[in-house]
């Protein structure tokens, strides 16, 4: 069975049924992660859940170490990662305190490391598809079977942050056709793929952004508010999901990087090979 990967907020990991809960720190090349790992058991399946930002949300989403997480999670065995996190809403429909579903990011970012492959390597992965469609099946099922309301499909914008948008950049978004705002998820979801983690976003919305006449204003106190009444869906959803993505077979992401690495073998960096040997080890056989 899969072992599964959850990214999300501090309280996640605090689900009925997770046995055997126990901190793991993990050193990685690029750094320290947010936080040490959370690995515990949810019926005979093996959970590693990690706090993106730090227990007591520590870390700003520009400051997160994304690489330095990604790669804890590939050194700790996960094949697959499901990621919850809070979202503006920039469509009517899509309400606070729904769930949604995205299979598109749009990066607006520009202050972040968000690839291993630098320093004399050089890998280009596919991308046109960031979100894995059977991660993305389960989390919709689960979500259903919850009586959560939830949206499948759209595009999130991921903001560098960590202000809030404008009314002229929220506009703009909207202007573009956009469905959700964060400013986390391209980063992560971008990684995964480099390691060749299979990666679904579980969005929990919080607000309207400042575009909807009735939140010209975004406060925490609002996203903490809805977050937080949306937390026990979030881990009802994660409990049904987690075993079945546990179960699945074949996912595309792990042969990611099968054709993506550019670089002759011969001239990749030793101090490359040893850093990357858990994501690109198999490819250099």
């Amino acid at each position: 069975m899969r072992k599964v990967g959850i990214v999300g907020g501090s309280g996640l990991y605090d689900i009925e049924g997770i046995q055997d809960v126990k901190e793991v720190k993990i050193e990685t090349p690029f750094g320290a992660p947010s936080d040490n790992y959370i690995c515990g058991v949810l019926e005979e399946v093996e959970v590693v859940f990690l706090p993106r930002h730090g227990r007591g949300h520590r870390v700003n989403p520009s400051e997160v170490n994304y690489r330095a997480n990604l790669y804890g999670m590939k050194k700790l065995g996960v094949s697959a990662i499901l990621s919850v996190s809070a979202c503006g809403s920039l469509k009517e429909e899509l309400k606070p305190m729904d769930f949604v579903i995205p299979d598109q990011f749009l990066d607006r970012t520009t202050k972040r490391e968000s690839t291993f492959f630098k320093d004399g390597i050089v890998a280009h992965v596919a991308f046109a598809d960031p979100i894995c469609p059977k991660l993305s099946d389960i989390l919709e099922k689960s979500a259903k079977e919850v009586g959560a309301v939830v949206h499948r499909g759209g595009t999130y914008v991921n903001i560098e942050g960590p202000q809030f948008s404008t009314k002229a950049e929220s506009n703009l978004y909207r202007s573009w056709n956009m469905d959700i705002i964060g400013m986390t998820n391209a980063t992560e979801a971008k990684l995964a793929r480099e390691a060749e983690i299979a990666y679904a976003t579980l969005a929990a919305v919080t607000d309207y952004d400042c575009w909807h006449p009735s939140h010209e204003s975004v406060t925490v106190e609002m996203i903490i508010e809805y977050l937080t009444k949306n937390v026990d869906s979030a881990k009802k959803i994660l409990k049904k999901a987690i075993v079945q993505v546990a179960g699945v077979e074949i996912l595309l992401a792990e042969s990611a990087l099968q054709h993506a690495m550019i670089t002759d073998r011969k001239q990749i960096p030793e101090k490359a090979k040893k850093d990357l040997e858990i994501i690109i080890g198999k490819h250099l056989k």
